[in-house]
């Protein structure tokens, strides 16, 4: 079920890493949301204006590719909600994982060993 657009979880004490956001969509169940980034993404990344620390840079320029590379395999929607002047929360909502996704090794090797 969808939930309203002012329903957002908050923004965690401590930033997301691309590690963590794929072990969310590992785990996540259609129509799950989560807010990645809360700023304006296009900026934030780039070298030349972002205010961010170089270290907290990569980080989130690491995250966003992340995100997209799961949109471009169809396992998320990616939206934006404007929250104030040249701010947004990033959200990524599961989607239905693709029938055609690879089988795990480790299912491999158990079906395997049962025949």
């Amino acid at each position: 079920m969808f939930k309203p657009a002012t329903a957002f979880t908050p923004i965690r004490p401590r930033p997301l890493t691309d590690i963590e956001f794929c072990a969310w969509i590992g785990q996540a169940v259609p129509g799950d949301r989560l807010e990645y980034h809360r700023g304006f993404l296009g900026i934030d990344t780039t070298a030349v204006i972002s205010t961010l620390a170089e270290p907290e840079r990569r980080r989130l320029g690491a995250l966003a590719s992340a995100a997209y590379r799961a949109f471009d395999a169809a396992l998320i929607h990616l939206v934006q909600v404007r929250v104030g002047p040249d701010r947004f929360a990033y959200l990524a909502i599961a989607r239905t994982k693709p029938r055609n996704a690879p089988i795990p090794f480790s299912q491999l090797i158990v079906t395997e060993e049962a025949a």
